[in-house]
């Protein structure tokens, strides 16, 4: 493989004669594009250790999970464009090395707030990190080798938020060298620093041919639209809802005016903004956005619900809690492998397919809380999560290559940073609507009954989510 300049030298070559991306390539972006996600779910059965180590209330614990994750989804747009500005490899490598200044830091917190504030910086840097990783695959990929790596993203996005609880009990229960919950973000160091080794030499350097200038007034509003609507969603239940939750709620339709108008007016006169409406003309993009957002709310609340589940009513160590959802990891990314053949052979009708499995998985796992609790165990929630698991490898990697698939190279960072956004800004509202719900139940109802009602709560999300696949095109360019 011929070696990649430094990142002042690298020379950005004309449509004519596109950078490749190559296999080592390939994967580093991939690892880069791992290493958010699963930082957003690794948390999850550490939270419990964290709050006894650091005496944190329920409210900061939340903020753990909520800063990370508001963080990450307000500035993911703005990166994708500074990567379009400055060059994808650029930013990917500066967002990595912060990721992991960042995870540094979250391992040495010595107490809750400075491990809030730590995660907060380390979702800015996911931000500037992942959209680089999509646009990157846009700009240097073609042909079936883009269907391949957007099949290969697909698989790693959804595996990676599953590996990420498992491996979160797996390192808490191991209490590496004292670390305890720390070593959850402590791994990410070595991890941050093979990538940037491997970055340096295999990612090739891509930029829009023409960049635009930042959109100041359109990420500004961004900004506060997204925060006004995920703030008190997030944190509105532990808070008692005071009164700054509701009038943020209140803010959250004027600011998403106002941000549609300044957008509509930018992209009227000829410029660029920084979520350009005209964007949304691009049917595919439209309709796999619309289906990305039940999906990933579903997903993100059970896998927060599950979690607390298993550890503080079944009585499960992180260890039992992460492992109940391997058989889900493993074949979802076995079923995921197949992406390609499936969708040449039947087109996105695979989607469909796969909503109704998830369906009967869910169900599965909904019947079996039902009947075991509260000695439920690993072996009866095997067999749903591993249902569900295919049924979701049938959706997600086939859903992101649906949206990018009509975007021009020109915006492929636009595009991926508006698609990241709203997937990640969905996984927030997830754990903020269905973990809400979960946990406002257990007191008066019991742990059973609000896991059993949570789990019908994502089922009747992923029929809406079945129901609107169908509109998907038949076909992916």
């Amino acid at each position: 493989m011929t070696e990649i300049g430094t990142l002042t030298t690298t020379p950005v070559r004309s449509p004519a004669a596109p950078p490749a991306l190559g296999g080592l390539g390939l994967f580093t972006v991939l690892l880069g594009a791992a290493l958010p996600l699963i930082d957003f779910f690794i948390v999850n059965v550490a939270l419990p250790t964290m709050g006894q180590d650091l005496h944190a209330s329920e409210s900061v614990l939340e903020l753990v999970i909520a800063g990370y994750g508001v963080s990450y989804a307000v500035l993911l747009v703005l990166g994708g464009r500074l990567g379009d500005l400055f060059g994808r490899r650029r930013l990917f490598i500066a967002g990595m090395a912060a990721f992991g200044l960042t995870s540094l830091a979250c391992g040495l917190a010595p107490d809750a707030w400075t491990l809030v504030a730590a995660r907060v910086a380390q979702g800015a840097a996911s931000a500037a990190m992942l959209p680089q990783v999509l646009a990157t695959i846009q700009s240097a990929t073609a042909g079936q080798r883009r269907a391949k790596a957007m099949s290969l993203y697909g698989a790693t996005a959804g595996l990676s938020m599953v590996a990420g609880q498992i491996l979160g009990g797996v390192l808490v229960a191991a209490d590496i060298a004292g670390t305890g919950w720390r070593s959850v973000f402590l791994v990410n160091v070595p991890v941050v620093i093979l990538g940037l080794v491997l970055a340096t030499r295999a990612v090739p350097e891509t930029r829009s041919q023409h960049p635009e200038p930042i959109d100041g007034p359109g990420t500004v509003l961004l900004g506060v639209t997204l925060l006004a609507l995920l703030a008190p969603l997030t944190e509105g239940r532990a808070a008692g809802w005071p009164l700054w939750t509701w009038l943020s709620l209140a803010l959250f339709p004027v600011a998403a005016t106002a941000f549609y108008l300044v957008e509509r007016r930018e992209d009227r006169a000829g410029r660029t903004p920084l979520v350009p409406p005209s964007l949304f003309a691009v049917t595919s993009l439209r309709r796999g956005l619309v289906m990305v957002v039940p999906f990933s709310i579903g997903f993100s609340g059970f896998m927060f619900v599950i979690a607390v589940a298993l550890q503080e009513g079944a009585g499960l160590g992180p260890v039992l809690a992460g492992l109940a959802l391997a058989p889900m990891a493993v074949v979802f990314f076995v079923v995921s492998l197949c992406g390609p053949r499936l969708i040449a052979r039947n087109g996105t009708r695979v989607v469909t397919a796969g909503g109704l499995i998830q369906s009967v998985g869910v169900a599965l796992m909904a019947l079996a809380a039902w009947r075991s609790w509260p000695d439920l165990s690993v072996w009866e929630l095997a067999p749903g999560a591993a249902v569900a698991g295919a049924g979701q490898a049938l959706q997600l990697p086939v859903l992101f290559r649906i949206i990018l698939s009509e975007v021009p190279a020109s915006r492929a960072g636009v595009g991926s940073g508006v698609m990241i956004t709203t997937q990640q800004s969905a996984l927030a509202l997830g754990v903020a609507t269905l973990g809400s719900l979960f946990l406002s139940l257990v007191p008066g109802h019991g742990m059973q009954y609000a896991l059993v009602t949570t789990l019908l709560a994502q089922l009747a999300v992923i029929v809406l989510t079945t129901a609107l696949s169908l509109r998907l095109p038949r076909t992916i360019s």
